[in-house]
């Protein structure tokens, strides 16, 4: 079974495992899985008290266009899904048909597959409610890491032959000396059209004036991704404005409703988000997505000039845990604060309002946070600095194929898609600066090479999820989807550099794909 150590366990002071894995997201459940089911002891360490990362906390629907592109532990995952559904509700349920054969999930579903999965592997302990406190690099290896727990303040020190760092923000290998990339380069720097600065129309595919391409530190806006119910006997209804609610943060979706930006797409697809009776309102403010038990996978609409989350995580990728809890709690209610303006401002159509107030967040979701997501979604922070860069025309091969790398682990094949990253300027009449919207259009299947996971020098760390890429491709790889894939090559990579005595940047590449090969994971994309 697997040992889950409880908040309250004041024995701890130190253990070793042959792979410690920080960050308890799916990419770091995967590398997990697959480390373990090699005959590796791993420790898997997750600062929330829940684990799971996005797929977990609001995020549901995997994000992914060409099912064909990713197997492995996630097919695992996904069958999973649709194994609780099927067993839960039968083949013909509104249920088990809304679960899009597993790609579509509750969180609390989600939650309950991964622990299952977890559950499996009596070689993984997971320690839920720890974050990093410092860690210990002898000769350019990471050697041991010590983790603090939030509530308890007990310290505890990990020692491993490996590390793999599966955090969204990449603390571990910023911690332990590796360098990063921070923000966005320039369109000189590695030759990508869309870097930099940007505004770039997402309906025409113009580059728009203001498009500087310069190099800034800014990251894509971070929000919360919400789970509402449509049951009102499920319903968790706002009975008072968030604290700090401030109606003016909202005022310009008045602006584009009058505008037309808040009319339905010229291309209608599946999946997106796209409902037809929030057209021409202002819940058009939200992407809603129906999911299984009346519920609803919501976004917000990055494509509104009056989208009021850009620039709002600046200070969070390199800020301490009070000041990261600080950009939390405005994002929280930044995110409340829109439910709570489309629920009740006077201003908003009486007709709108009442959309709105068809949507609530849910009794029996995040039931220890009043029915709230606990993870905040970090779409970007750093991203590694390794032994390959990772770039834009690595993923649309620069008007030609993609490139074939002989060291690739996995395919990658999400639409380059980044959220903005400024807030709206005086002259904004399309688009915020920084918006890249499913660039479907260019984007192909593309091969991941393994070197984007290993630092260029710190030795005993494997980097699935911040991996070494720019701006542009991260707006593609950032799927859960992707960095499964990631970790689970990441979790054999780790097993190899043990059994051979060899740091993972010298693991043999053929066996490792071989292991990959058998475990069901893509790893070429084959152009027909």
């Amino acid at each position: 079974m697997l040992r889950f150590l409880i908040l309250s366990l004041l024995t701890l002071s130190a253990s070793a495992a042959d792979v410690i894995i920080y960050g308890g997201t799916p990419g770091g459940i995967a590398a997990a899985i697959s480390a373990a089911r090699q005959g590796r002891t791993v420790t898997l360490v997750e600062p929330h008290n829940h684990i799971g990362g996005m797929t977990t906390s609001g995020l549901g629907k995997s994000d992914i266009e060409n099912r064909a592109m990713i197997g492995g532990i996630f097919k695992e995952f996904i069958t999973g899904v649709y194994d609780h559904y099927l067993t839960t509700y039968g083949k013909d349920h509104e249920s088990t048909k809304l679960c899009n054969e597993g790609y579509y999930a509750e969180p609390s579903v989600a939650e309950k597959v991964f622990l299952t999965m977890l559950a499996k592997e009596a070689r993984i302990t997971v320690l839920k409610g720890w974050r990093l406190r410092t860690v210990k690099v002898e000769d350019n290896r990471l050697t041991s890491i010590e983790i603090v727990n939030h509530q308890a303040s007990i310290v505890h020190n990990l020692v491993a032959q490996v590390f793999v760092d599966a955090t969204y923000e990449g603390d571990l290998y910023a911690a332990a000396g590796a360098r990063f990339r921070l923000g966005r380069e320039s369109r000189q720097e590695f030759d990508e059209p869309h870097a930099g600065v940007v505004y770039f129309d997402y309906q025409t595919h113009e580059f728009l004036p203001g498009s500087t391409g310069a190099a800034d530190d800014r990251l894509p806006a971070y929000t919360y991704r919400l789970c509402l119910t449509k049951d009102p006997a499920n319903a968790l209804p706002m009975t008072a404005p968030p604290p700090g609610y401030d109606r003016t943060a909202y005022l310009g979706y008045f602006d584009d409703l009058k505008a037309g930006r808040l009319a339905g797409p010229k291309v209608f697809k599946p999946g997106r988000g796209y409902n037809p009776a929030h057209f021409n309102t202002l819940v058009r403010s939200l992407s809603v997505t129906d999911i299984p038990n009346n519920k609803t996978d919501v976004n917000i609409n990055p494509r509104p000039l009056g989208f009021p989350f850009p620039e709002e995580n600046k200070g969070y990728i390199k800020g301490d845990n009070a000041t990261r809890q600080r950009i939390c709690e405005k994002h929280r209610s930044l995110t409340l604060g829109l439910l709570w303006f489309l629920q009740n401002d006077p201003e908003v159509p009486e007709a709108h309002r009442k959309i709105a107030n068809e949507l609530h967040l849910p009794k029996d979701e995040f039931t220890d946070n009043a029915g709230f997501p606990w993870q905040l979604y970090v779409r970007e922070g750093r991203r590694l600095m390794g032994e390959y860069t990772l770039t834009q025309h690595d993923i649309t091969g620069k008007g030609q194929q993609p490139k074939h790398h002989a060291d690739s682990i996995a395919v990658g094949e999400f639409p380059i898609d980044s959220f903005p990253a400024s807030k709206r300027q005086p002259g904004d009449t399309i688009v915020l600066e920084g918006y890249l919207g499913m660039l479907d259009y260019i984007t192909r299947p593309y091969e991941i090479p393994y070197r984007i996971m290993i630092p260029e020098i710190v030795d005993g760390l494997i980097v699935p999820v911040a991996a070494s890429t720019t701006h542009v491709a991260f707006s593609s790889i950032r799927m859960e989807p992707t960095w499964m894939a990631l970790g689970q090559a990441a979790g054999i990579a780790a097993h190899l550099s043990i059994h051979h005595k060899l740091p993972p940047r010298k693991v043999p590449l053929p066996e490792l794909q071989e292991l990959l090969l058998k475990q069901g994971q893509v790893l070429r994309h084959v152009t027909k």
